[in-house]
């Protein structure tokens, strides 16, 4: 049986939780139209973490999102059919080759951040490289 109290500050962690998810939302639509532009930075991967944000904290946002005529479509063919297409999966493994090479030449000192991080990469790389390119027939 929970008191007042509680039930209180849960109520109010979760309506500051939906002005923060917005905002982390549209930070991160922002991010995905910039890579867009950007050769190199990743698009979808923000668009993707945008719509999650949205859907806990929007519904009109995230519907706004979906049905976007110049977004939409690389978060349907994730939705639909988990698809990565062939240039996103290049420019992510090759985003994190850049930056572990950056971290292990000229940021750290020794081998233990480098391993570290490429430990973590390594997964998602992974991941990344498993997913379809295009929708199967």
């Amino acid at each position: 049986m929970s008191t007042p109290g509680r039930r209180s500050r849960s109520h109010a962690g979760r309506c500051l939780a939906r002005p923060l998810l917005a905002a982390f939302g549209w930070f991160n639509v922002a991010l995905g139209v910039i890579g867009m532009i950007v050769p190199g930075m990743p698009t979808t991967v923000f668009l993707l973490i945008a719509l999650w944000a949205f859907s806990k904290s929007s519904e009109r946002f995230r519907i706004w999102l979906y049905e976007h005529p110049r977004l939409e479509r690389p978060l349907r063919d994730w939705h639909e059919h988990r698809v990565i297409p062939r240039r996103a999966k290049a420019l992510a493994v090759g985003s994190m080759k850049a930056s572990l090479l950056f971290l292990a030449l000229v940021v750290a000192e020794d081998w233990m951040l480098p391993a570290i991080v490429a430990a973590t990469m390594a997964p998602v790389a992974l991941f990344i490289l498993t997913r379809p390119s295009r929708p199967l027939a």
